[in-house]
């Protein structure tokens, strides 16, 4: 009687070791990457427009900080594009790290420890969703592993320093809310999402139509809480410190009109030398509105239940995204965190969600970003390599191009499946993916 006894305990304890093995195995990772790896032109704008709001600058016209951080790199800077919340975050960060030291790599670290943060707390927020959605327990540890260990994540986040995972836990955590009926939170939660990264907008009218099936009030409480909370997050910030926004209202549509990176423009600067879109072409960069209108009307008669929010939220995402006519690479982490719960719930088939982040990442290779990331500590084998890949311009380019083919293909694939009634592949495929045959 004594065996059983003592081998319950024993075998508890090694799967907390176990546990625990696998999140200090993550951090370190993350921490080793976020110290020695930076995008070049990511992390240096990132770094400016942290001493700028730190120092009550406008962080939204650039600058030349030589002088600041001892570095002929930040001579030639553009100003940042995204929102006031990441500006405002970077601020904070810089003013943390500069009160006991002026050394780049602390501060090249400083800037990612939020990212870090926030993919800890997703592999958490995964393996929740799942457990609450009557998911096996070892089958959502297996999503809390792979969130915490996945390459892509671990590429794009700490090592890239970009901070889509921000958004990804805060969209999440807007449909979570919004599930249990906390409409005033839950609104916020996804205008503070979008207001750092508007990757999460087609997010809302998935809500909207979620909501008006049950009460058109609720979808009009809703809708006022959103259009509150966007405001305060996006303007006042520029009426509170005075900022001038006339340089990011005059770039408000730079990302519509040039074509390339993991889009299906990806061939344009094969075939013009150039990333902009020249005369009418900028009515491409708007192609994602009608797009939108379309898959609205596809689904219509409702949203119902949660497992079928989170469907229609990836296949609209997924939408947006297919039909943009720019598309960067870290931007896919949206996509990987729906389809990963997805997949584990048998709501999608398992080798659509592997293909949609592994061809993203191949893709990142052939887009020359690798050589980047090595621009603060390596930037001597920095340029050799970067001097090096432009030998093979055509070639990457060409590379690109047959890449993204099989990524708009499995993408609208995927988006079929998303707004299907139910998935129609079988279930013997979701046993498999959860036994790892798959």
């Amino acid at each position: 009687m004594r065996g059983p006894k003592i081998q319950v305990p024993l075998l508890r304890i090694w799967r907390v070791n176990q546990d625990l093995l696998i999140l200090l195995l993550s951090l370190l990772l993350q921490i080793a990457l976020g110290l020695w790896f930076g995008h070049a032109y990511d992390m240096r704008l990132a770094m400016a427009t942290g001493y700028l709001v730190s120092n009550a600058e406008n962080p939204y016209i650039s600058q030349d900080l030589t002088g600041v951080f001892k570095n002929n790199s930040f001579q030639s800077l553009t100003s940042i594009g995204y929102l006031p919340p990441w500006p405002l975050l970077l601020g904070l960060i810089y003013r943390s790290v500069n009160s006991f030291t002026s050394d780049l790599l602390v501060y090249n670290l400083a800037i990612k420890l939020p990212i870090i943060a926030a993919n800890i707390y997703l592999a958490y927020l995964v393996r929740a969703m799942l457990r609450d959605l009557a998911m096996e327990i070892w089958a959502a540890k297996r999503a809390w592993i792979f969130m915490l260990l996945c390459p892509f994540i671990l590429y794009f986040g700490p090592a890239w320093g970009q901070f889509d995972v921000i958004v990804v836990v805060l969209t999440l955590l807007s449909l979570v809310h919004l599930e249990h009926g906390r409409l005033s939170g839950s609104a916020v939660l996804l205008a503070l999402g979008i207001a750092f990264k508007p990757i999460a907008l087609p997010v809302f009218p998935i809500a909207m139509l979620f909501l008006a099936k049950k009460s058109p009030r609720q979808a009009i409480t809703y809708s006022l809480w959103f259009a509150a909370s966007l405001i305060g997050f996006c303007v006042l910030p520029f009426v509170l410190l005075s900022w001038d926004p006339a340089p990011i209202v005059a770039g408000w549509n730079a990302h519509f009109t040039v074509g390339g990176a993991l889009s299906f423009m990806t061939f344009f600067e094969l075939l013009k030398d150039t990333y902009q879109l020249p005369g009418t072409w900028w009515l491409l960069g708007l192609a994602w509105l009608p797009a939108l209108g379309i898959a609205l009307l596809s689904i219509r008669h409702g949203v119902f239940g949660f497992r079928d929010l989170l469907r229609k939220s990836l296949g609209m995402i997924l939408v947006f995204y297919l039909t943009r006519t720019w598309l960067s690479e870290p931007n896919v982490l949206l996509v990987l965190a729906l389809a990963l719960i997805l997949a584990s719930l048998g709501e999608l088939p398992p080798r659509l969600f592997h293909t949609l982040w592994i061809l993203p990442l191949l893709f990142t290779v052939f887009n020359a970003s690798p050589p980047q990331l090595l621009w603060l500590n390596f930037p001597q084998v920095n340029q050799a390599w970067q001097s090096w890949m432009e030998e093979f311009r055509s070639f990457r380019l060409l590379a690109r191009i047959v890449l993204v083919l099989p990524w708009q293909i499995v993408g609208w694939w995927t988006v079929i499946e998303c707004f299907k009634a139910r998935p129609a592949w079988r279930d013997i495929t979701h046993h498999r993916f959860l036994t790892g045959q798959v």
